[in-house]
């Protein structure tokens, strides 16, 4: 049974919401505890506080939801919530944000055999979908140790499909910064990869 609150747009259901519906704002939630939950397990390492930052984020969106314009989509809205919660979280624990060092940016630049979903083209015979999910195993372990903020571009960018524009509205970084941190997750990713497994493995 399709619930009322399913096909709702953006618009009302914050009229809801702002009417006082409950149930407008659990469809809200519904939408997009995924994305939230992306955002919050890359950036954050411990178990327990990223239960409660889920919950600050949703706490947040609630009180602020008054002030949303419209300027983005309603999940690109709540996604740069969960960013800048999980960043003020970061910043007063002194975790690493992303690294410092800047070695010159090509846009073109991509992992070796890797596509814009990160995932990779095999031309072996049985055995194809076993080793794709051995080497998709790989690159999640590898990505994973990335600095914070650039497995959440990496995931937002690869794995949420968003544009260079969402995730600008998400970051709050100008297009060109939100490229280069790009550039230089790729290319930590790219040194990992190699450093930990052989190349002709990849």
């Amino acid at each position: 049974m399709t619930n009322k609150t399913d096909t709702l747009t953006d618009r009302q259901l914050v009229e809801k919401v702002l009417a006082g519906d409950t149930n407008a704002f659990a469809a809200i939630i519904k939408n997009t505890e995924a994305l939230v939950a992306q955002i919050v397990f890359k950036m954050v390492d411990n178990k327990e506080d990223r239960r409660d930052l889920a919950q600050d984020i949703y706490l947040k969106a609630y009180k602020n939801l008054p002030g949303f314009r419209f300027g983005s989509k309603l999940s690109t809205w709540i996604a740069q919530v969960s960013y800048n919660t999980c960043l003020d979280y970061l910043r007063k624990k002194k975790l690493v944000l992303q690294d410092t060092v800047y070695d010159g940016y090509d846009e073109e630049e991509e992992l070796p055999g890797i596509n814009n979903k990160l995932s990779l083209e095999f031309t072996a015979g049985d055995d194809k979908s076993i080793f794709r999910k051995e080497l998709s195993g790989i690159l999640k372990t590898e990505i994973d140790r990335l600095p914070a903020v650039y497995k959440t571009l990496i995931t937002l960018y690869h794995n949420e499909e968003m544009s260079y524009e969402e995730i600008a509205q998400v970051t709050q970084l100008p297009e060109g910064t939100l490229k280069n941190y790009l550039f230089r997750a790729r290319k930590a990713l790219k040194n990992s990869l190699l450093q930990h497994y052989k190349k002709e493995d990849l």
